[in-house]
């Protein structure tokens, strides 16, 4: 059975997408058959596998909402083994959809079905909100991956998305655990930086990933040309970054 990892974090532009769309393709080229499900109205995990927007069906909104097989709305990537299930502006509508239909939290965990039987993992890149659709993707995931920008405000949000983690694993989703916290966008250069990094470690001990995902320019550029990192520029920091974070994952089992 494949293991269903959310990525999640309700604070927007701390690399979650990033860390989704990478290590998506790192467990992919790693000979895993992956399904990576966009669940951002946004689309930016869709547009960063250069998959464009427009004219999509059918997507993670027709599963949720319109009944469709997520068989069906998983599409080929340009990568081998690597598969996407789609997001575009439709989504925006699911939240509030969702509220008035019975089982409005384990929409997701019933369409994933036969999936769990076809991939070795399914990343879901989860919205920057703890709404109805992060609430989706925690029910049906064994395990939430944080990423955590290191600043400030993002250690702050983060015992709230704990909370959060706990609420839903005691009340839908015995078996949620947490995979583990990835400090993302780092800058050793700056104090603050590793101020942040020691704060976590010494609050979170034990759930911390080794790998550290640096602040890298090449890597901020790969979405616009819809390229992993890996396929974008194999040598820089970010996509040896990225590789190390995929051993650590492989290596949980």
């Amino acid at each position: 059975m494949g293991r269903v990892i959310a990525l999640v974090n309700q604070k927007g532009g701390v690399g979650k997408t990033t860390t989704a769309v990478n290590l998506a393709s790192g467990l992919a080229v790693s000979d895993h058959p992956t399904l990576l499900i966009d669940l951002d109205p946004q689309g930016n995990a869709t547009t960063g596998l250069g998959v464009p927007r427009e004219g999509l069906y059918p997507t993670i909104y027709h599963v949720l909402l319109g009944g469709e097989l997520l068989e069906k709305a998983a599409k080929e990537t340009a990568i081998p083994n690597l598969f996407l299930v789609p997001a575009d502006i439709d989504l925006v509508g699911a939240e509030v959809e969702l509220v008035g239909l019975s089982g409005r939290e384990s929409k997701l965990k019933s369409a994933l079905g036969s999936a769990r039987e076809n991939f070795a993992y399914i990343l879901l890149d989860c919205p920057p909100s703890l709404g109805l659709l992060t609430v989706n993707a925690l029910t049906a995931a064994d395990s939430a991956l944080v990423p955590l920008q290191c600043e400030y405000y993002a250690l702050e949000g983060l015992a709230q998305l704990l909370r959060t983690i706990r609420l839903v694993k005691d009340r839908l989703n015995p078996r949620l655990e947490v995979e583990g916290i990835v400090l993302t966008m780092f800058d050793g250069r700056t104090s603050l930086a590793a101020q942040v990094k020691a704060e976590v470690h010494r609050y979170f001990s034990g759930q911390i990933f080794q790998t550290v995902i640096p602040r890298n320019v090449r890597l901020s550029e790969a979405p616009s040309h819809g390229k992993p990192i890996l396929f974008y520029d194999v040598r820089s920091t970010g996509a040896l970054a990225h590789l190390e974070l995929t051993k650590e994952v492989l290596a949980h089992g």
